[in-house]
């Protein structure tokens, strides 16, 4: 199952490093990982997605983290109400002849178009992990040149109290 961690790091240099270390020495997988300042400048904020089979993987993982001096807080967000984006830059082949389908595709998605040339354009989309896959699903017979994808950052919903 993947997991979703947002973990509260001291802003150094390193210290994902060490994180990705620590996960590739247990043999563990990263599906993304994203990495931000948060409105602390001495905080990052770091999004990871990882693959646990059994609650012990993760929580071995969670304890593991947790001795390196610069975690602040661990919070598995997987089963919480959240707000999940992924950023994408999709390059796709392009000519006249085809590029009227491409923006109908990229408009359903509430997509943009950040540049265009003669021979390709590319696409900025936001969205779920899904929305993303999909407008790539859609995309991938007018011939995908290159993507590059953000990973998933994610922020817990709270209650707004009146």
């Amino acid at each position: 199952m993947k997991h979703t961690l947002a973990l509260l790091v001291v802003n150094q240099p390193g210290v994902m490093a060490r994180i990705a270390g620590l996960y590739s020495r247990r043999g563990y997988n990263i599906n993304s990982i994203a990495v931000g300042e948060t409105e602390d400048p001495k905080v990052s904020r770091i999004t990871l997605v990882v693959e646990a089979e059994a609650a012990h993987e993760l929580e071995q993982i969670t304890k593991q983290l947790y001795k390196l001096v610069d975690v602040i807080k661990i919070s598995d967000i997987t089963l919480d109400d959240s707000v999940e984006r992924e950023l994408a830059l999709i390059k796709v082949k392009s000519s006249s002849a085809n590029r009227s389908e491409i923006l109908q595709i990229v408009d359903i998605f509430r997509a943009k178009i950040v540049d265009v040339s003669r021979s390709a354009v590319i696409i900025e989309v936001t969205g779920t992990q899904d929305k993303v896959e999909a407008i790539i699903a859609l995309l991938k017979p007018f011939g995908l040149v290159e993507i590059a994808r953000t990973g998933k950052v994610a922020l817990v919903r709270s209650a707004v109290r009146a």
